[in-house]
């Protein structure tokens, strides 16, 4: 019986401790994994350097 309790108090420090550090860790990771490289069109940055790259160049800018 003393095992048993001994074993349910460290499962309970253990998820405990996950909740308190892991799952943070977890979310920065899936926060970080949505945001990943983003494609140059899909980039606002991107495309606004390159109106910037066409406009000096005397380009027209595409359609």
């Amino acid at each position: 019986m003393l095992y048993l309790l001994a074993a349910v108090g460290a499962l309970t420090v253990a998820v405990l401790l996950w909740r308190a550090f892991g799952a943070q860790a977890a979310a920065g990771v899936a926060a970080r994994r949505e945001r990943g490289v983003i494609a140059p069109d899909d980039d606002p940055e991107f495309l606004k350097g390159l109106a910037e790259r066409n406009k000096k160049a005397g380009e027209d800018p595409p359609a």
